[in-house]
């Protein structure tokens, strides 16, 4: 085993890009919930964009590296240090045997992504290793002394090694990547040696400023007022402290059904916007239920739903459509 769990911090589970496709045995696609920051990180390190790695809920994660190997850090802002010394985020860096890894509480965003050189080796079903918190699939949250392995990948597909900035180890810089707290929007397009291109890096959503959602009307829009639609795209949102991987619950003016007779459960999509009788709607994350009762009043667009992954608790959401 590779790596050894010294403390699992809040949450800390085993997430590659998901199993799609299985709504019909009752189970959510699950996966990453910034999905572009684990495939960044995992093109970062060599590896397939959509091999497992570590989403990483509030930091608090300690790792200690048995043998040596190459790691990428994405998503949520904050310090990351190895042996002590602060890494950047957004870059391949070199771990030694031995060396202790700590992720500290972000400052911006609510999620890290960690991809290791040949991915984390965990048990697939139905080909992901995703965990799905919802029905309890997949591989179970990091426990401390939990031992992980890794797997093996072609180093052809790395990025040219650079030298690094943290003692005993070499970092893999991109254009434009920045220090711990992260690089600019649309920063960081990186030249891989097999000339595929990194996804840009994208800025973590600072948590006093409202983040901008694009919708499309949903198969229920009807259900409701045309002053609800309005109120969902006008008012600015407020996350609920509720909200988890199944869901991001909001909190605002409520929406107003006007067809108020039973709606038989019905499939239930990725991004759907549910109302359920308080008229406070909540957005469908990745371990979402595949069916639903409630009406959907509106999707939210796939490439959208990266930010809700990294919103906190009391971040503003306003919905675009």
């Amino acid at each position: 085993m590779g790596i050894v769990v010294v403390n699992p911090g809040a949450l800390t589970l085993v997430e590659d890009l998901g199993r799609q496709g299985w709504a019909s045995l009752g189970l959510s696609p699950s996966g990453a919930l910034d999905r572009q920051s684990l495939r960044l990180a995992n093109l970062l390190v060599g590896n397939p964009a959509g091999v497992a790695g570590l989403e990483i809920l509030l930091g608090g994660l300690r790792l200690r590296f048995v043998t040596a190997s190459t790691v990428a850090v994405a998503g949520a802002e904050g310090i990351v240090t190895l042996n002590g010394a602060e890494i950047p985020l957004n870059q391949a860096v070199r771990v030694a045997p031995g060396a202790v890894l700590d992720f500290g509480a972000p400052l911006f965003g609510l999620r890290y992504y960690l991809a290791v050189q040949g991915g984390v080796d965990a048990p697939k079903l139905l080909g992901s290793s995703s965990t799905d918190m919802l029905s309890g699939e997949g591989p179970a949250p990091l426990t401390s002394g939990e031992q992980l392995g890794t797997g093996r990948v072609s180093a052809g597909n790395g990025l040219v090694p650079g030298k690094g900035s943290v003692p005993g180890t070499d970092s893999v810089p991109t254009h434009g990547a920045g220090h711990g707290a992260g690089s600019g929007a649309g920063a960081g397009i990186g030249i891989l040696n097999n000339a595929h291109v990194l996804p840009a890096i994208r800025r973590a959503p600072d948590p006093g400023r409202a983040i901008t959602a694009r919708v499309d009307r949903g198969p229920r829009a009807d259900w409701f007022d045309e002053d609800s639609w309005r109120r969902l795209i006008s008012q600015e949102w407020t996350l609920s402290p509720d909200s988890n991987r199944i869901g991001a619950r909001l909190v605002g003016r409520p929406l107003t059904q006007t067809r108020l007779e039973e709606l038989p459960s019905e499939g239930m999509v990725l991004g759907a916007l549910q109302v359920p009788p308080s008229g406070l709607p909540t957005v469908f994350l990745a371990d979402h239920p595949v069916t639903g009762g409630y009406p959907v009043i509106a999707v939210v667009r796939r490439t959208d739903l990266d930010l809700l992954g990294q919103a906190r608790p009391g971040q503003r959401i306003r919905f675009l459509g």
